[in-house]
């Protein structure tokens, strides 16, 4: 088990998941998880800060991840749950304590044999604590909203670097604040920093010291 956190555009993504290729391990992406939430309630027009209505809607997802794809219903909603709108609207629900534990046990049950590799917000504060491995991935907040901005430019999508960059500054604050599982480095996470990091070079850090860990444990 390995579980990577860190806020958002800080590159966890794609690094957790070729980290899961490499070993063979199943991935995990929690944050899809909310940004579905978000995005189905932004469809049927459930308010944001209605706890209880997102919690049942939460529990009620059909979801599959195949690869970097995910589905709900049936449909391959991968680039839907992407937009700025569903992202904002995921790091509000985020904050609701009935929404978290409405995941958590969903969450934990994608950790089957081979092993899995997570990446969220409290993968190894809350969800599992237990992990052999505990990277805190970050990156400079201006640098993040630069891989942004690419990331949705190359996705056709329209973005404005000094907009997403205020973006990831009011979501880091809001989701370190939150009062539900809080985004903080755990006192044994191992710190990675991206800022100067090619993602080959952050997969090569995530690797070796999983192999490190694995020999002490």
């Amino acid at each position: 088990m390995i579980a990577i956190d860190g806020p958002s555009a800080s590159g966890k993504g794609t690094v957790a998941q070729r980290v899961a290729a490499r070993l063979g391990l199943h991935y995990l992406d929690s944050g899809a998880l909310y940004r579905l939430s978000a995005f189905v309630a932004l469809q049927q027009r459930v308010a944001l800060d209605d706890e209880a209505a997102l919690a049942r809607l939460t529990a009620s997802l059909v979801v599959r991840f195949f690869g970097e794809n995910v589905f709900l219903n049936q449909e391959d909603v991968t680039y839907s749950i992407r937009s700025e709108a569903v992202s904002e609207g995921a790091s509000q629900i985020a904050t609701l304590p009935a929404v978290r534990r409405a995941l958590l046990d969903r969450q934990r049950a994608f950790r089957q044999p081979p092993g899995l590799v997570a990446d969220g917000r409290d993968m190894g504060s809350v969800v599992f604590p237990d992990a052999v491995l505990k990277i805190y991935l970050t990156a400079d907040a201006g640098e993040r909203a630069r891989r942004r901005y690419k990331q949705l430019i190359e996705k056709g999508m329209g973005a404005n670097i000094t907009t997403l960059l205020q973006d990831i500054r009011h979501r880091d604050a809001r989701d370190s604040a939150r009062a539900a599982a809080p985004l903080q480095k755990s006192d044994d996470a191992s710190l990675l920093d991206t800022t100067k990091l090619s993602i080959d070079a952050a997969v090569e850090q995530v690797l070796a010291r999983y192999v490190a860990a694995k020999r002490v444990s």
